[in-house]
């Protein structure tokens, strides 16, 4: 089938030529930067988006540059502004399967709907798999987190808990000179790792944490042992297992795998945020547990680029096969025997005239 024809009718989601350029599955920072990044080189792009921001709990995104403290539903809101206003669009949408059809992608929705695309950018983020303590999701995001680089200056000088990781520990001791570990039952420490706490002056609190309290005014006040021992904390920092959002991806043969470092699962990809599978590509999130919002929208900046790159080389390539489809037909048999006879006249049939013929 031809790469930019599509036999799917328009259910929403078609795209002006038949075939999008590019489908971005995810409208978070990666997806949308990706897709303006697709926008303003005139590439047709869709960016189809569950609304699930992994970061709407939190009140304001850090670290990015010239917006710092902007809240993150802002943040997308102007995303999406800027992405239509180079042509693209965006849609509401749960993407829940990709396969191939001849020469370009289905990205198929839970609804039905339905939308074709010659390459594919994956930016549907990940999920945050919460300790199971009774009241901690519903303080996720506010004053329970996970990085000091996203939250780290908000809560520096407070009394910081941090549950059972000794990497966290470390990270927000410089923020704090009020730091206490919460180190469960089954975790276990080094002597080298005791004698960094004890140096760093970090607290260590052992036993099992039952619950969370909270003040008068709804905020966290104190991490609530078993023993019914409550030690003040004003923030909970907690190490969530990551889980990535790629199980629409299996009819592609790309499944998660288990980070390196023991994070949690996520989509492997090259440095351009190459899949392996020709035309797909990911970014942020999905791909990278650790990315907060600058280095996710980076990502997908960089995994555009390198989209906007293999579709010029496809357009290039087909578009010197129609120039020499059309040069066979230019130089045909009745074309060869004009320039034949113009060329050579009667020395055309091997017969030179007589002279003074």
């Amino acid at each position: 089938m031809d790469e930019n024809k599509s036999d799917s009718s328009d259910n929403g989601l078609g795209a002006p030529g038949g075939v999008w350029d590019v489908v971005v599955v995810g409208g978070g920072a990666a997806g949308l930067s990706g897709a303006l990044t697709l926008a303003r080189v005139r590439r047709s792009v869709l960016v189809i988006d569950a609304g699930e921001p992994r970061n709407a709990p939190a009140a304001a995104a850090h670290g990015l540059l010239g917006r710092d403290g902007i809240a993150p539903l802002e943040l997308l809101r102007k995303g999406r502004e800027e992405v239509a206003s180079h042509g693209g669009r965006v849609v509401a949408g749960r993407v829940t399967g990709i396969h191939r059809d001849g020469g370009h992608f289905v990205v198929e929705c839970g609804d039905g709907r339905r939308a074709a695309a010659r390459r594919v950018l994956v930016t549907s983020g990940l999920v945050d798999e919460l300790p199971d303590l009774p009241g901690l999701a519903e303080r996720w995001g506010r004053d329970v987190v996970h990085c000091v680089f996203c939250h780290g200056w908000e809560a520096r000088d407070t009394a910081i808990g941090v549950l059972g990781s000794f990497h966290q520990a470390l990270l927000f001791r410089q923020l704090s000179e009020d730091v206490t570990l919460f180190l469960g039952p089954g975790t276990d420490l080094t002597h080298d790792q005791w004698e960094q706490l004890a140096g760093l002056g970090v607290g260590v609190v052992e036993g099992a944490v039952s619950g969370l309290e909270t003040d008068g005014a709804d905020r966290l006040a104190g991490v609530r042992l078993d023993s019914g021992h409550v030690v003040p904390v004003r923030v909970l920092a907690v190490a969530p297992r990551f889980t990535a959002r790629a199980s629409f991806l299996g009819d592609l043969g790309l499944a998660v795998r288990e980070h390196p470092a023991g994070f949690g699962e996520y989509l492997a990809v090259d440095a351009s945020g190459f899949t392996g599978v020709d035309g797909v590509w990911a970014a942020g999130n999905v791909s990278d547990l650790m990315a907060g919002v600058p280095a996710a929208a980076a990502a997908g900046t960089t995994a555009a680029a390198a989209v906007v790159m293999d579709l010029l080389a496809a357009d290039a390539r087909a578009a010197a096969r129609a120039r020499g489809a059309g040069d066979a037909e230019v130089f045909g048999g009745r074309m060869e025997a004009e320039v034949t006879r113009r060329v050579l006249g009667t020395r055309a049939h091997g017969v030179d005239p007589l002279q003074g013929a």
